[in-house]
């Protein structure tokens, strides 16, 4: 595959030195049984969103890259049962669903998706391709923006080859103006099809059939959402965190409904003027978000139907005043939690030149209330972090700012016991290494995946 072009650099291709695996403690996250494994179904690992891995990424031990030019950012990253990608890749033209080696980032197949609504900002537009999942039968399940369609995808073979197949197609353009877009699809326990849209309309879908009930919130959706075993389906709007169930029949239903703290504006870093999370849960319990006040909380709330007592387990601030955004899922156990600041990126732009954004990541406790353990002055634009429970490493992708114009990026790996940054690798230079809110990937394998605008990045351990 040819490389994503960079300039030149002067920057070391190795900082720090490698980690000593040390493990984190969590109860298994239920699988939910309509999805892929945990780890391997969605970009945001499984369906509490957790962003954990109970497997190890790289630990820098002559830790290696490499990167696929396809002129897309291939950020949304899962695995089929046989370890190989299945990626949506995000163009100017349209998103592309791509199977690649895990090795050497060929595509193996691919299929051209319906081209993604007109936006301002199509670098902070999410919907037809930013988020999708794969199921438990190796299908990519996608929504789609321009034809309100919900698409299941898949393999086949042509002319023994891999290739992809349209095996459903849901129309939901009965709940669904031209004018809106669905942000995200997650099935609940039961199969039923869940969808989220940009201006706030809430939306189930039978499996069989293809019913589609919807119910309009009013209030705009920003990000994915969570399910939860219990029937429970947690959606953050501009102006409040949900839980839904369903009424007979499948129509949304509110079980409850909680405002947060909100100053009405869009920060720079954020994408909405609310919550930037998918909503995080914490083993059986809580679900977590951060708020859209100044200085920005992480906020934990009891998930139950019905509490004696406060809905709002805690509120803890995290980073400065003036200077706190995010528009990333928390990282989340069953009793901590880790933000990343985004503040200052509004886009490509606002890391070109040497220009970064402000600083850093956070680790709070829940236990006793909510505490900070910890802060870490790395500046990570718009990853998704991740954190390994086997070796006990946070994973986030960096981009500190030089007065040389040098736009350097790093995959960059944390102590999560401490915060301390163990190690740092040299990603590449400029634009086509940023990685635009995409995420941190792990394969099974222990190789890191990171999309950028140019493509996709891989980081893995010498043998």
């Amino acid at each position: 595959m040819v490389p994503i072009p960079q300039g030149s650099s002067t920057a070391e291709p190795f900082i720090g030195s490698p980690a000593a695996p040390d493990p984190v403690s969590m109860p298994r996250v239920p699988r939910n049984p309509f999805m892929a494994p945990n780890g391997r179904s969605n970009i945001h690992d499984d369906a509490y969103q957790t962003d954990t891995y109970r497997w190890g990424g790289p630990l820098g031990q002559d830790i290696g890259t490499s990167s696929a030019f396809f002129g897309r950012e291939c950020a949304s990253i899962t695995f089929d049962s046989k370890g190989r990608l299945v990626t949506i890749c995000v163009g100017a033209d349209h998103p592309v669903l791509a199977l690649l080696n895990p090795q050497t980032l060929e595509p193996l197949a691919t299929m051209d998706l319906p081209p993604r609504n007109a936006s301002p900002n199509p670098f902070q537009d999410f919907s037809g391709g930013g988020y999708f999942y794969l199921d438990d039968h190796d299908r990519a399940v996608i929504p789609t923006a321009s034809t309100r369609q919900i698409l299941v995808v898949a393999e086949t073979r042509v002319a023994g080859e891999p290739a992809f197949e349209v095996k459903h197609a849901y129309d939901v353009s009965s709940a669904v103006g031209p004018n809106d877009s669905m942000i995200s699809v997650l099935p609940d326990w039961h199969g039923r099809l869940w969808f989220a849209t940009k201006k706030g309309i809430v939306g189930t879908v039978a499996r069989r059939g293809g019913k589609v009930r919807a119910k309009d919130m009013g209030e705009p959706i920003g990000n994915s959402f969570a399910v939860d075993e219990n029937g429970g389906v947690y959606i953050v709007t501009d102006a409040a965190l949900y839980r839904f169930g369903t009424r007979r029949g499948g129509k949304p239903k509110v079980i409850w409904r909680r405002t947060y703290p909100n100053i009405g504006v869009v920060k720079p870093g954020q994408t909405q003027k609310g919550s930037g999370t998918t909503p995080t849960l914490m083993g059986h319990d809580y679900v977590a978000i951060t708020d859209n006040a100044d200085p920005m909380h992480i906020v934990v709330y009891r998930r139950a139907r019905h509490v004696n007592g406060k809905r709002v387990l805690c509120r803890e601030p995290v980073f400065d005043k003036g200077s706190s955004s995010t528009d990333q899922s928390l990282v989340g156990t069953n009793r901590n939690l880790i933000a990343e600041n985004n503040y200052g990126y509004t886009g490509p732009s606002a890391t070109e030149d040497g220009k970064s954004t402000a600083p850093g990541l956070t680790r709070v406790s829940i236990r006793g209330g909510c505490h900070t353990v910890w802060e870490s002055d790395e500046r990570a634009p718009s990853v998704v972090p991740k954190l390994s429970l086997r070796n006990g490493l946070v994973y986030t992708y960096t981009k500190p700012p030089r007065d040389d114009g040098e736009d350097n990026w790093y995959f960059t790996a944390l102590d999560y016991q401490t915060g301390e940054t163990v190690y740092q690798r040299f990603s590449g230079e400029g634009l086509g290494y940023n990685n635009n809110y995409a995420p941190v990937t792990l394969a099974r394998t222990g190789t890191a995946y990171v999309g950028v605008l140019g493509g996709i990045t891989r980081f893995e351990d010498s043998p």
